[in-house]
């Protein structure tokens, strides 16, 4: 019964979209010799969108920012402010001190804006004391990434306020509604090739339509593989590309304001209900046992 009431509210104009999927193989994705096919194929697939927001997958340019040409970076900035829209782009980022971030970057006709991952996964984004041998034998890239902020906030992009999350931190409902009520729309840049052609992808897309339920969001999602979509506030796939194809999803979204219940409250219901459980049985243990030792 409560699906049937509209928790948030359309905001703004309804905003063009476009989904880049490159299908870079895994095993070629790092390789030193592919790094330009790879731009290309990127700046072919941006001037071919329409989108007025135009997302790349996770690590979309397998290169840290600063060693990235300058001038293809104002190459795409000048396709994006022509449209007078904005181009999210999956990038590595270092800063002076050495440390390295799995972040999101923006470029077009807003001022530029970042975001970095903060929910990072073992081994394959930071090695746990004791284990970097697991990392050298299996020779990870970019293997031990530092956190981003743990309050982040949301990128104003083509007149919606964007709430990013990278790859599997849309798992966890509670760090995405970090950015909410303030954010209009989610978006997820994944790149789950690592998993290829299993069960994983597909269930990471339900985890996002779950994540798009309980906000009352839509959420877009530009993955390098599969599976790259449009998921509606209601968690409905709008539309989807087939996996392990190139190819660009456009669409349009409509931004969403207002609270869910679960974005007011987050996860605190049910951990109390849990514990309320818990102890309910708890308590029904001990009157059993105690009647059990009377019986005697």
């Amino acid at each position: 019964m409560l699906k049937q009431i509209d928790w948030t509210s359309p905001q703004g104009a309804p905003l063009k979209v476009a989904l880049l999927q490159g299908n870079i193989p895994q095993d070629l994705k790092f390789k030193a010799d592919r790094y330009a096919m790879t731009l290309s194929i990127y700046k072919r697939l941006i001037e071919a969108s329409k989108g007025q927001l135009i997302v790349l997958p996770e690590t979309a340019i397998p290169r840290f920012l600063d060693a990235v040409d300058p001038s293809y970076l104002k190459e795409i900035e000048r396709v994006a402010v022509a449209r007078r829209g904005d181009v999210l782009i999956g990038v590595p980022i270092r800063d002076p001190a050495g440390r390295y971030f799995n972040s999101v970057v923006s470029v077009g006709a807003s001022p530029s804006q970042r975001y970095d991952k903060s929910h990072l996964v073992p081994f394959g984004e930071f090695v746990p004391s004791g284990f970097g041998w697991v990392v050298r034998t299996f020779a990870i890239p970019l293997s031990d990434f530092s956190l981003g902020a743990a309050n982040p906030k949301p990128l104003a992009l083509a007149g919606q306020l964007v709430a990013p999350n990278i790859c599997w931190e849309d798992a966890f409902g509670e760090e995405i509604i970090r950015q909410l009520p303030e954010a209009s729309l989610l978006v997820n840049v994944s790149n789950v090739a690592w998993f290829g052609d299993s069960l994983a992808p597909a269930q990471h897309l339900q985890i996002s339509r779950m994540r798009a339920l309980e906000t009352g969001r839509a959420m877009v999602r530009a993955t390098n593989t599969g599976m790259t979509a449009i998921i509606d506030p209601r968690g409905g796939v709008v539309a989807r590309l087939p996996q392990f194809a190139e190819g660009v999803l456009e669409g349009e979204v409509q931004g969403h304001s207002g609270a869910t219940p679960y974005v007011r409250l987050g996860n605190y219901p049910i951990v109390l209900a849990c514990l309320a459980l818990i102890a309910a049985l708890v308590f029904r243990r001990i009157r059993i046992v105690g009647r059990a030792g009377e019986s005697r």
